[in-house]
């Protein structure tokens, strides 16, 4: 009796390109499943010491006024 066929690839690469081989979506949150405990306890401080618009503005203004009194002295 004859060997039978056990694989083939035959047509399946035509068949994937067809309507075209896609990137996966990216979404605008990723998981932060199974990524570095230590990374995402500092990656948790950083966010938290961000500063909003607003404040960074402020903050500029007062190091602009500060260093204008170092100069005039």
């Amino acid at each position: 009796m004859a060997k039978s066929k056990n694989h083939t690839n035959h047509n399946q690469n035509r068949k994937a390109h067809r309507n075209g081989i896609k990137k996966p979506k990216k979404h605008r949150h990723e998981s932060t499943l199974g990524v570095d405990a230590k990374f995402l306890r500092n990656q948790k401080f950083a966010k938290k010491h961000n500063l909003k618009p607003e404040e960074q503005k402020k903050r500029a203004e007062e190091r602009k006024a500060s260093q204008g009194n170092k100069t005039a002295v």
